[in-house]
């Protein structure tokens, strides 16, 4: 079976590459066709083929090449039309698309099409978000969500028919743990001495770190670290972490692969304390290093508590999320019972091998409907 990942954008290079791996493992002939990211080194090919056949003027001037944008969009259409002359798979899956309302209409007419729905809509969808929704997903043969609460969604939000949905986890981001080149932990990070809570992740207004930084006040014989590249005015971030009596270190930057290790093997707790999501690819990263997780109760965040990995709060209620910390932070025995479920996850019903046998068991149904 030939099988075309397509992710124009590159939007998602952990996902599309540890997919690609994995469903060759499963014995598909697997090719990626995307751009070059240009935001930091991405996990090395094993077992299928890059194309990076999309936007390649615009990537070759650089991250911070003037005009950079308007450029990629000159180069959109004349390579969404090569695209569809060079598609030429058992079933063409796509993880993303730049410009939907619009690429929708330039898709290559070849069939069985996929899509995975890594974002569907916002909370508070307006109708013709839902209906660009409908008509994007509505074109493909099947959509794959990453839980049931996606799923759901859906069906239940865009109006996708129950037969074209198909909840498939996402797998957690062991290729991190195996890096052959790790990086020590960033200087700004050394020397904790007692439990680590670790946020990571871009900084954006829905996931929470103002309520975490509240909640953290109440919390006694801990460090909170909130480690990633701002997507919001972090003053107010600066204001609460200063309130904490030198607890709390903010390294406000863009953290590439190899220095994600050591931060993740120092830390003793994750916290997601999300006020909306769908999934999260820090969440899949957690699981991978088998660590403690305090996870919001939003969109599929619940299903991955369900294994035991995670202790959830409810969105946006700083004191339960106070607690949860304070005892996480006092019981070890329990860190270390969340810890073993969070490995049992990664390795089991989170793995990449297991999406991978899901994902080939819907190419066949697709393909086998076609024939």
């Amino acid at each position: 079976m030939k099988v075309q990942l397509v992710d124009p954008s590159a939007f998602t290079p952990p996902y599309d590459r540890s997919l690609a791996a994995a469903l060759a493992r499963g014995g598909a002939e697997v090719e990626l066709l995307t751009t070059r990211f240009l935001y930091g080194p991405v996990p090395p090919a094993e077992g299928y083929r890059v194309s990076e056949c999309f936007y390649r003027r615009s990537a070759a001037r650089g991250l911070e090449a003037p005009a950079r944008l308007p450029f990629k969009a000159i180069e959109h259409v004349p390579d969404m039309l090569r695209f569809r002359r060079r598609i030429d798979a058992d079933v063409v899956h796509y993880q993303w698309l730049t410009i939907p309302s619009l690429d929708v209409r330039l898709l290559p007419p070849r069939r069985p099409r996929v899509m995975t729905a890594h974002y569907i809509l916002p909370p508070q969808p307006s109708r013709r978000q839902v209906r660009s929704a409908r008509r994007v997903f509505g074109s493909m043969d099947a959509v794959v969500a990453h839980s049931e609460h996606s799923a759901a969604r859906l069906r239940d939000e865009v109006g996708l028919a129950p037969a074209r949905v198909r909840a498939i986890p996402h797998g957690a981001f062991d290729y991190l743990t195996k890096l052959p080149g790790e990086k020590p932990l960033p200087a700004e990070l050394e020397g904790a001495e007692g439990p680590v809570i670790l946020s990571f992740g871009l900084l954006r207004p829905y996931k929470g770190i103002e309520n975490l930084l509240e909640a953290f006040r109440r919390v006694e014989g801990a460090e909170l670290w909130v480690v990633g590249n701002p997507r919001m005015d972090i003053a107010p971030l600066r204001e609460l972490a200063a309130a904490a009596d030198g607890r709390v270190r903010l390294l406000t930057r863009f953290v590439e692969d190899a220095e994600i290790p050591a931060i993740f093997r120092r830390a003793d707790l994750v916290a997601l304390p999300y006020l909306d999501a769908e999934h999260s690819g820090v969440l899949y990263t957690g699981l991978a290093f088998g660590k403690p997780l305090v996870l919001s109760a939003v969109g599929g965040f619940p299903e991955v508590a369900q294994t035991g990995a995670a202790r959830l709060v409810p969105p946006g209620d700083s004191a339960a999320l106070a607690a949860a910390l304070e005892e996480l932070v006092n019981d070890e025995a329990a860190r270390a019972e969340l810890a073993a479920a969070a490995t049992r996850a990664a390795a089991g019903p989170f793995s990449w091998d297991e999406a991978a046998r899901r994902t080939l068991d819907l190419y066949r149904e697709l393909i086998e409907a076609r024939a």
